[in-house]
């Protein structure tokens, strides 16, 4: 198990729910990277690797459900848990993140307990596996 604070890259273009969001889980002890796309977070991921993936399915250019697929599909990254963030709750939806790779989904506007504890859990079982 790891001693360094677990850190998030959350990938999310609105600006308020980035830093409403970044804002919660830093208070929870989180280290939260912020990228405004997915090519962003792309580059960053190329010398680095977070304990969580937190993206919004609606992503400039690379939707959320493409960059999941990419991060899946890729040695390096695809252990690291991701989850998806949509204003979309339909089934077809959910199912297309999950086959994608997510290992969590999560309905904008978002209860902040419901976050936490997907995000814990998440963050939790990756630390676990290190």
């Amino acid at each position: 198990m790891s001693d360094r604070t677990p850190q998030i890259l959350f990938v999310e273009e609105d600006p308020i729910l980035m830093e409403i969001t970044a804002f919660r889980l830093e208070l929870l002890g989180y280290e939260v990277v912020t990228q405004q796309s997915a090519e962003q977070a792309l580059e960053w991921l190329k010398d680095k690797l977070p304990t969580l993936i937190i993206a919004d399915h609606m992503l400039p250019g690379i939707d959320g459900i493409e960059f999941i697929n990419r991060l899946s599909n890729d040695t390096r990254t695809s252990d690291v848990p991701i989850m998806l963030l949509s204003t979309n709750g339909d089934l077809e939806d959910v199912q297309k993140a999950y086959n994608a790779g997510a290992d969590e989904y999560l309905v904008i506007p978002y209860d902040p307990i419901v976050l936490e504890s997907k995000v814990e859990r998440l963050a939790t079982a990756m630390t676990e596996s290190e």
